[in-house]
Formats: structure tokens, C-alpha cells, sequence
């Protein structure tokens, strides 16, 4: 049954404690009416005031208190995350409306976030794509030419200072080939594709290990063949992100990254024990805001914990 307005409310008692106290003191008034006195009078109106007043206290308290409960509700809600499951809304209609029409907005916001993001994630992966295509396809078949006719030129030159020059540009051509080669690796991980995540983060590890000269560490427990293309690459990313982080930012010597699976649950752990941070503009170069984005497109939560000297650990639960 709906419960009436505020407004329906309060008057309605009021109504009620103005005619008990017009009978009362109609009834103080009759001259047979033992509490003709003025002080009966004044002692039954006192009463009648003092218990309107007690019941209006009342009233607009109990009527108030969801209003209140809504207000901490809007003030302390959490943008960074999928808005948490609306409680049974209580109290008047009005306040009902509010909060009703209230998280309707926050799904509607939550729904445009999420589209909107997904939408640029989506567009810069297939930008990433298209680069990585074109350093491998055309940039790197360049100079594999250019090395083949600069070792054709070094067999037939007679000067051996010349062919020792050519020799070592060839050898820069090599290594920017390399490079090259890493650089479209890590737009678009070919690993991920071919061979699923948990041989991607450990081809991701093994580098970080090699290249950064840093103890690196992948463990990985459970089935992950069944898990979606989408959730797959973003856990990669984040893993890739946490990684780069520890590697550049944080100084840290040990690194470790942990997958967890089990069903359709995913956990993802990239703990390291570097510098650590404390926030604030720390955390937006370090691109946690750009993490939890990504999580959030798979219907994950993010969670970054963190202080100076302490290392970080990031954790994705998708």
C-alpha cells in the first residue's frame, strides 16, 4: 500500500489535534464541566500544544530520516565503480521517486560510461592493431630488403674497411629489426591471439625479466581457454600497464604476476617492491584511472594498493 505525501501527512495530524483540542476545550468550557477553571483551561491547551508539537517532532523525523539516508547516500556514492545495487527504497513517495529516479540515473550514467569507453578502448586496439600490422608488414619487410642488398654490396666490395663499415650497418639494421619487432609485439600481442593469456603474460614476464635485468615471477592456476577475447585482452593490458610501471616508475627489483581462474571468475595479482606512491597525481601518471577503465569494460573492479617504500600491488577480479 503507498504510503501518502509528506504534506497529507502533517496535516492530517494536525487536523486531528486541532479537533481533540476544540472538543477539549469545549468541553473545559461547559458550565457543568468540572475543569471550568482557567487553570484546567490552560493546563488541557498546554497539553494540546505540548502534544501537537511532541507528535509534528515525531512525525517529520521518521518522515526526514530516509530523506537523510538518501542525501549521505548521494553524497558518498562512488563514480569509479558500477554503482552498487539499489536498496528497497522506504519512506515517503517523495523520497521514494527521488531514489528510484535517483539510481535509474547512475545506471543510465554507469551504461554511457561504459559504451563511451568501450567505443575508444575498442578504437585505439584497432589503431594498435593497424600500426603493429604496418611495422611488421611493410616497414620491417623495408629494411629486411635494405639489409639483404647492404650484404650483397659488403660480398662484393674489394676494400675491406668499406665491407667492415657495411658490417656494421648491417648490424644496426639488425637491431632496429629487433626492436621493431618488439615495439608491434607489444602494440598487439601476437602470443594473446595465437596462444591465449597465460602464455602471453608469461612471454610478458620473461621479456621484463631479460630486458629490465629485474627478478620477475608468473604463476598461473586454473583453465583460461574458455575465457571471452575481450576479457582476455584486458587483463593482458593491465598486466602490461602494472608491469611497465614497476619496470619505469617504481625501481623495484622483484616482480611478481599471479593468474588465478576458476569457472567464469578471474583474478590477476602484479605485485612488485618498488617505491610505491601515495596517490593523487602519482596515481593518474601512472595510468590507474586508464586500468580501471579497461576493467570495468569486462564487468571487473580494480583495486591498487600501495605507500611510499612499500611497494604496490594491483589486482583485477573480472
Amino acid at each position: 500500500m503507498r504510503r501518502g505525501t509528506l504534506l497529507t501527512q502533517v496535516l492530517l495530524v494536525n487536523l486531528l489535534l486541532i479537533a481533540a483540542a476544540v472538543i477539549a476545550a469545549s468541553i473545559a468550557s461547559n458550565p457543568d464541566s468540572a475543569f471550568r477553571d482557567s487553570t484546567s483551561i490552560g493546563l488541557v491547551l498546554g497539553f494540546a500544544l505540548s502534544a501537537t508539537v511532541a507528535v509534528n517532532i515525531w512525525l517529520l523525523a521518521q518522515r526526514f530520516e530516509p530523506l537523510e539516508r538518501l542525501a549521505d547516500e548521494m553524497e558518498h556514492v562512488d563514480l569509479s565503480g558500477p554503482p552498487a545495487p539499489p536498496a528497497v527504497a522506504e519512506g515517503p513517495a517523495e523520497v521514494v521517486t527521488i531514489e528510484r529516479s535517483f539510481h535509474a540515473m547512475l545506471e543510465r550514467l554507469e551504461a554511457e560510461r561504459r559504451g563511451a569507453a568501450n567505443a575508444a578502448l575498442n578504437a585505439q586496439e584497432r589503431e594498435r592493431e593497424r600500426i603493429a600490422r604496418d611495422l611488421h608488414d611493410e616497414v620491417n619487410q623495408a629494411l629486411t630488403a635494405l639489409l639483404l642488398r647492404l650484404e650483397a654490396v659488403r660480398r662484393q666490395t674489394e676494400d675491406p674497411e668499406a665491407a667492415s663499415e657495411l658490417a656494421e650497418i648491417g648490424s644496426l639494421i639488425s637491431s632496429a629489426m629487433s626492436e621493431l619487432l618488439d615495439l608491434a609485439r607489444g602494440l598487439r600481442p601476437t602470443t594473446l591471439d595465437d596462444l591465449g593469456l597465460k602464455a602471453a603474460l608469461a612471454t610478458l614476464v620473461e621479456g621484463v625479466e631479460k630486458e629490465a635485468g629485474m627478478r620477475a615471477g608468473f604463476e598461473a592456476e586454473g583453465d583460461f581457454e574458455d575465457l571471452p577475447d575481450d576479457v582476455q585482452l584486458v587483463t593482458y593490458r593491465v598486466a602490461q600497464e602494472a608491469v611497465t610501471n614497476a619496470v619505469q616508475h617504481a625501481g623495484a627489483r622483484h616482480l611478481r604476476v599471479r593468474l588465478i581462474g576458476g569457472g567464469d571468475a578471474l583474478e590477476l595479482r602484479v605485485s612488485d617492491d618498488g617505491v610505491g606512491y601515495d596517490g593523487g597525481r602519482a596515481a593518474e601518471k601512472l595510468g590507474i584511472a586508464g586500468m580501471r577503465e579497461r576493467a570495468l569494460l569486462c564487468g571487473g573492479a580494480l583495486t591498487v594498493e600501495s605507500e611510499p617504500g612499500a611497494g604496490t600491488r594491483v589486482t583485477l577480479r573480472a
